[in-house]
């Protein structure tokens, strides 16, 4: 059944509109602000500053780009980005914000820019000067990006706001492009209007800021849905304060965002699961008594499954911190309905908006509440759907609406809802314009599976076959043909990628066949899978599978049965030659005791061999040093978190990207040896 409540809409046509207002209200009001390294406060921007900076450089890209062109975005965290993208709005050109690539890693995250420029045909990439300076080396790997112009704003000059004259945009007029797709090779972009932006935000600053004094803190990615409309244009949208950090300053220690909020006594903050579980298990107990997380009055949890041992686990962790279970927000939403789709409070601290139900009536679609002592699966509430918007609920194969309590294809209608894919209109047509219900009025199909109760969402999967890693969506079929190509004994078309639990949370395996007649070292296969998947789709995989040749489900058709073979490998029931897992839990987790001297480059080696094989599930002697990091499997978290736990034994302050800066255990053992000992760390004082 539906949910619809009256109408709702923004009193602003345009973000141009929202900015120049606050600009005119409080010029000199704090919006947004950056950390340095993820600690050092910087300097406030204030409307003003952010209203003149957007006209300056819409100035610009208006002499370059011609209105309603498109220009994709090439920058690391901070306020240039913010001034790009502010400044294709007030030029009325269409931002494509991507992320940016890597001048340590281009091979890897250069095909990611490379499709999305084949697909959205942009006139320009506005950048900074930094990555423009890059451009031959990317044009060496990627030659199509030669007709590319790079646009750097480094130098543009304030005083040329005044030269801004207002482009002829509403609020159809489309405000940017979001690609989605974690896939390099079919990425797609969705079309947002300014419509469906306000209506969005207008949702989230009466959810999210509705008390007293709101503040927030955000280290989300500013390319993603959820870092850039909830983490940069929300804030200004909803006049509060904003302190920002990289990704990667978080991931290399995650207490930063915590010591943040207590900092700044931040009220709303949020992130994707895998966030909280990270605080977890790596915020040390003496880290922990420096905190105070009782102004943290709005907890929101998305991007990927919420898991309620996830809630219980960082509930308990820091109610010592003053942090109130109570202060999560869970909530649902995608893309292609701008971002926010439903959400709300958990109910109380005894777990109030987590239903138990019994795990055998759930796969047949039915929900029922599980007894004392019955098998089950707890499902976290997603809260009630947004003002204006209405979710229906659908079987999977013919369409059809359910009732409250039966689990079917979460499909959404309303304002936030987006345009379509660009230039997709077929796959916009089937995936936007879904008829539903008596009337036949056209749905977003959304592709995930959930039921509602109660007036409140719940999502219990995918209908499709999307994996989610930490907030990021991954094509099975791209992973899986990375997965085909690593190895010469493996098969063409005879593999599954699917997402798994681990003791870590939310993983990934890969199931693959083996060639007739192939003699195999399992652990040289397996290794070749994992080195090429992380340096392909920035992936690690926790568990490579190989069966034997003809064994893997497949439809009459010859099409992959992901989800079968999913069970099949939980019940065991696959033909496995070999099976190769990565170690979960607290184990790895443990810290090592601080060296007692300065550290040759040979004891940083032997530190780096055992750390890797621990994490990898090798044996040390499998470790060769002068191998570059990438091909031991792991992906940039793993890099990050491996360089923070060098850097804290040796205590050293190295740089988060000091992994890929020094891609071996050789050349980084002499980089630290050599590198200065970091001055004590103040921490977050009360």
């Amino acid at each position: 059944m539906s949910r619809a409540t009256p109408p709702l809409r923004s009193t602003f046509p345009t973000f141009v509109d929202v900015l120049t207002e606050r600009a005119e209200r409080d010029p000199d009001r704090e919006a947004l602000s950056y950390l340095a390294g993820g600690e050092r406060p910087g300097a406030p921007l204030s409307y003003a500053h952010l209203s003149a900076r957007a006209r300056a450089v819409a100035v610009l890209l208006r002499e370059r780009i011609p209105a309603g062109g498109r220009a994709v975005l090439l920058f690391p965290p901070g306020p240039d980005f913010v001034a790009a993208f502010l400044g294709c709005l007030f030029a009325g050109v269409v931002a494509v914000p991507i992320f940016p690539p890597d001048p340590a890693r281009l091979t890897r995250t250069l095909p990611r820019l490379s499709s999305v420029v084949r697909d959205a045909e942009p006139a320009a990439a506005i950048t900074s000067a930094s990555i423009a300076a890059l451009a031959s080396e990317m044009i060496a790997l990627a030659p199509d990006l030669a007709s590319l112009p790079m646009i750097a704003i480094d130098d543009v000059g304030d005083e040329r706001a005044d030269e801004w004259r207002r482009p002829a945009i509403d609020a159809r007029t489309v405000a940017f492009i979001q690609y989605t797709s974690g896939s390099t090779a079919d990425p797609r972009g969705v079309v947002l209007t300014h419509e469906n932006l306000l209506v969005n935000l207008e949702e989230a600053r009466r959810s999210f800021c509705s008390h007293d004094d709101p503040r927030a803190v955000f280290w989300l990615p500013q390319y993603h849905d959820m870092g850039l409309i909830g983490g940069i244009l929300g804030p200004i949208y909803s006049r509060i304060p904003a302190e920002l950090m990289s990704p990667l300053d978080f991931v290399q220690r995650p207490v930063r965002w915590l010591e943040a909020i207590t900092r700044s006594r931040a009220t709303v903050s949020g992130a994707p699961n895998f966030a909280y579980d990270l605080c977890v298990r790596r915020v040390t107990d003496e880290e922990l008594a420096a905190l105070d997380l009782s102004s943290w009055r709005v907890a929101f949890c998305g991007a990927e499954p919420i898991r309620a041992a996830t809630i219980d686990a960082f509930a308990r962790r820091f109610a010592a911190a003053g942090f109130a279970r109570h202060a999560f927000f869970p909530c649902y939403g995608l893309a292609e309905a701008t971002l926010f789709v439903s959400g709300g409070h958990l109910a109380d601290d005894a777990g109030a908006g987590v239903l138990r139900v019994r795990e055998a009536d759930l796969a047949r679609h039915a929900v029922i509440d599980a007894g004392a002592g019955e098998p089950a699966r707890a499902i976290v509430s997603c809260g009630a759907v947004i003002d204006d918007h209405t979710v229906t609920i659908v079987d999977v194969a013919t369409g059809a609406p359910l009732p409250d309590g039966r689990v079917g294809e979460i499909c959404v209608r309303g304002p936030s809802v987006a345009a379509g894919y660009f230039r997709r209109e077929a796959e916009s047509r089937a995936t936007f314009g879904a008829p539903i219900g008596p009337d036949g009025a056209p749905h977003l199909r959304t592709g995930d599976l959930g039921f509602l109760r109660g007036g409140a969402l719940f999502v219990t999967g995918r209908a499709k076959d999307v994996v989610i890693v930490r907030g990021k969506n991954h094509y099975p079929q791209d992973i899986e043909l990375t997965a085909e190509r690593a190895h010469p004994a493996l098969r063409s078309g005879c593999s599954a990628a699917f997402p798994i639990d681990t003791a870590d949370g939310d993983g990934l395996a890969v199931v693959v066949e083996v060639a007739r007649g192939r003699a195999i070292d399992p652990r040289e296969v397996a290794s070749a899978i994992e080195a090429r998947v992380a340096a392909e789709h920035d992936l690690a995989i926790d568990r490579v599978v190989l069966i034997t040749a003809g064994s893997l489900p497949k439809t009459s058709s010859g099409k992959v049965q992901r989800r079968a073979c999913k069970a099949a490998l939980a019940a065991g029931a696959l033909d496995v030659v070999a099976s190769c897992e990565r170690p979960h839990g607290a184990a790895k987790e443990e810290p090592e005791a601080e060296p007692t001297a300065p550290v040759s480059a040979a004891t940083v080696e032997e530190w780096l061999v055992e750390r890797i094989a621990r994490v990898v599930g090798q044996d040390a002697s499998e470790v060769d040093v002068k191998t570059p990091f990438v091909r031991f499997g792991l992906d940039s978290m793993m890099a990050v978190k491996l360089g923070a736990d060098l850097g804290a034994w040796t205590g050293r302050a190295l740089p988060a990207t000091v992994i890929w800066d020094y891609p071996t255990i050789a050349a980084l053992a002499r980089y630290v040896a050599s590198a200065p000992i970091a001055p004590a760390s103040s921490g977050a004082g009360r």
